[in-house]
């Protein structure tokens, strides 16, 4: 089976105004995701929330900067990397994955040892 990184991205400045109904909902969705995906036959190798854009720090040409790389109003928010047979297989789990204030990308992850591009 094949590895896919489901990258999140939504809105975060949102969560700040989350009541905490609409957090645990969303903590409800994403284990229903996780479930999700092994009923569909595929199993989940880790999955991550990350801290929001305001926390990052970002490198470009030497100089270290406190920040985002660019300004957006989506932010990668968290991960889950999925083993599925295939990318139609990974998009149909990625399509369980909750994401109500923005959307997910999906990418295979790639052997390191050999250039994928």
């Amino acid at each position: 089976m094949a590895k896919y990184a489901i990258l999140i991205y939504e809105d975060l400045t949102k969560y700040s105004t989350m009541s905490p109904e609409g957090w645990a909902a969303l903590v409800d969705a994403h284990s229903t995701f996780v479930n999700k995906v092994f009923e569909l036959g595929g199993s989940l190798a880790g999955g991550e929330a990350l801290g929001g854009a305001s926390t990052a720090t970002t490198i470009k040409g030497g100089t270290v900067t406190d920040g985002p790389f660019i300004e957006t109003k989506e932010a990668l928010g968290g991960f889950y990397v999925v083993e599925a047979r295939d990318l139609d297989h990974a998009i149909e789990m990625a399509r369980w994955c909750p994401a109500s204030l923005g959307g997910v990308e999906i990418r295979p992850v790639v052997d390191p040892t050999t250039n994928p591009f």
